[in-house]
Order: structure tokens, then sequence, then C-alpha cells
């Protein structure tokens, strides 16, 4: 029933707990143990379990959000019109769920070819932009997305976890605002930021040259 100052605007609803748990419980950690309120029909197991599994997905529609939100900034957009929000947001939503799923990439396919998720220009500049490892293993998908952590400031050291969201964005942030331009009239090849920023080069033979444009 809803309140009782707010009975005339409000109807009352039918709900239904489902109150789902793990049956044994694991050693590093508490088990899990859900009561989820819903007024959707709930007639049967098959049912129960298929609210759960969309519960389920609620950390990673959060997250979802958080990178839209934090590392696109959408908050921050000075856009007036609802086509042109809309035309942004359209676009954050890309971005956002390729940050996603490059992290999740990382964790759940480690060894997948880096091709899946990159491309070769990607892949070139990150060659340059981020020296190998000493202990690197070949070059899979996990390697690559470590060097886009790295640009974002994650230290790859072999006791931390594998990297999040944030150092995900901030990474593929510098590697989108970075591009080749040759240097002159010699037969030489330089990284240059959009952003006007100094970014690190793996090789002897590159420079690096501010934008004057972005300065």
């Amino acid at each position: 029933m809803p309140p009782i100052g707010k009975q005339k605007r409000y109807p009352a609803l039918s709900l239904t707990v489902i109150h789902a748990e793990e049956r044994v419980t694991p050693k590093n950690r508490k088990k899990i143990e859900w009561k989820l309120i819903t007024d959707l029909p709930v007639g049967s197991r098959t049912e129960a379990i298929e609210k759960l599994e969309w519960y389920a997905l609620r950390w990673k529609i959060e997250v979802f959000h958080k990178i839209i939100k934090s590392g696109c900034k959408a908050e921050e957009s000075k856009l007036r019109t609802a086509q042109r929000l809309t035309n942004l947001i359209s676009l954050f939503c890309i971005v956002s769920w390729r940050v996603f799923w490059m992290t999740m990439l990382n964790r759940s396919a480690p060894d997948a070819p880096p091709t899946i998720a990159l491309t070769a220009t990607e892949i070139g500049v990150l060659d340059r932009l981020v020296n190998d490892k000493p202990k690197a293993r070949q070059k899979t998908l996990s390697h690559y997305l470590i060097k886009i952590a790295r640009l974002g400031g994650y230290l790859a050291r072999g006791s931390d976890p594998p990297p999040g969201n944030t150092v995900m964005w901030r990474g593929l942030s510098r590697l989108t605002d970075t591009r080749w331009v040759p240097w002159s009239d010699e037969n030489l090849w330089v990284i240059e930021s959009l952003t006007g920023g100094l970014l690190p080069i793996a090789r002897s033979r590159l420079c690096i040259r501010r934008s004057p444009r972005f300065s």
C-alpha cells in the first residue's frame, strides 16, 4: 500500500519477493544472498531466474553510465538543443561501450588476437608509444590493451589487478588524440598529440612535436 497521505495519487502494488542465495559459502568471501522486490510477474522458477539474471546486469549498467558521465563528461556538455544532445550522447554511448568492452575482453579473452578490438594503425602507434615490458608475452590482445591502460596511468606491475575502466578511458583518450605526421623533408615521422601533450616514444628515430594549432 502507498503511504496514507498519497493513497489518492498512487495505487496499491502487487509485489513479489525473490530470495536467492548461494548453496555453498566460498572460502574467500561471503556467499551471495539477494532479496529482490519486483512488480513483474514471477510465477515459476524460470521466471525468477530470469529476473535474477536481469539484476545481475546492474553493475555493468552502472559502470557503462559512469564512463559516459566521468570519462566522456557528458554532463559538462554546453549544447543547448535536444537534437544536438541526442547526437552527442549517441556517440558517447558507442565510445563508452568500447571502453567497457575492451576492459572486459582483457579479462575474458586475454590471448585473443589484438585485431579483434584494435585497428592496425592503433597497434602500430601503441608499439611506438609504449615500450614492451622485459617479460612481455606474445603480442596478444591483452598485451596491447595493457599498453592502452599504461597510457592512462596503469603501472602494470606483476601484483597489480587487471586494469579498470578509468585507466582504459584515459589511455584510449591519449591514443585517439595522437597521430603520425611527416617531419620536414626528411624520411622521418613524428607523433603529434592533438591536445598539445608530449607523449613518450619507444623508438630512437622518432621525435615529438607539439601541434601549433592546439597550443
